[in-house]
């Protein structure tokens, strides 16, 4: 804690960056004492936190939508050499600088979307995406930016979900009429489109169902090494061919390009 700062201090001005959705005990003060899913994301870490490695010693650690720092935080105490954390939301940004002042922890942190990672230009050991891809309006576009830019080896992922947590298996390449069935199975990849508003959050745009983000990883590139929890998985970034087709836009065919 830093030296000076006493519990009334650290309430008064965690209180004035508020609210807060990391619920961290800063100097023995919570952020959010009143958080609606509690000790959180705390008590979501315990259930994963043995699938990463405990000595991140000399390592680099990318945390993508930092929010108010909790796992920035966390890798730091693991021993990370470096850690920076990004998020595109200026109070969030203040609370997570504020939580390393206050914790003694050498983190940096940038203002920055997860589409313009290429910026950064460097990878690291380890890639933050927690609770992100369901905030984003181009979420495979975004996994595919981290893996081309900025992820070197490992990826801890998560995202909320909704629908069934069974993966069923998937043909490599289904018949049009005969593979039309699978589409309704409760464990086939599916991706939720959120028009409007849920859980009165603007920015929830998606809800994937555990087979849909397993699936999206390994679009990406990702082979997963740990599937902890429904929602949580850990990954390793895999060297892939991209397909031609596979970009933003199909490409121009010659005939097109003639025009």
């Amino acid at each position: 804690m830093t030296i000076g700062m006493t519990p009334d201090e650290i309430r008064r001005r965690a209180d004035a960056l508020g609210p807060w959705f990391h619920n961290m005990e800063l100097g023995g003060v919570r952020t959010a004492p009143g958080h609606f899913l509690g000790d959180y994301p705390a008590v979501k870490f315990k259930g994963f936190a043995h699938v990463l490695p405990a000595d991140l010693t000399g390592k680099t650690v990318l945390d993508i939508g930092c929010n108010g720092g909790f796992y920035s935080l966390e890798m730091k105490r693991r021993g990370a050499a470096r850690v920076l954390g990004i998020d595109f939301d200026e109070d969030y940004l203040a609370q997570a600088r504020f939580a390393a002042e206050v914790e003694g922890a050498d983190i940096e942190f940038r203002k920055l979307s997860v589409y313009d990672v290429a910026a950064l230009g460097e990878r690291f050991d380890l890639v933050v995406f927690m609770g992100v891809l369901y905030h984003l309006r181009h979420p495979l576009l975004a996994l595919d930016l981290v893996h081309e830019h900025v992820a070197g080896d490992l990826l801890l992922f998560q995202s909320m979900q909704r629908g069934s947590d069974a993966i069923d298996p998937v043909p490599e390449n289904a018949d049009f009429f005969d593979g039309a069935a699978m589409f309704d199975g409760p464990g086939y990849p599916k991706l939720h489109f959120i028009e409007h508003r849920y859980a009165d959050d603007p920015t929830n745009w998606w809800a994937p169902n555990a087979a849909c983000s397993a699936a999206m990883l390994r679009s990406a590139g990702f082979s997963i090494l740990a599937h902890p929890e429904s929602e949580v998985f850990l990954c390793r970034r895999e060297a892939v061919e991209i397909p031609p087709w596979s970009g933003a836009v199909y490409p121009a065919t010659t005939k097109e390009t003639a025009r």
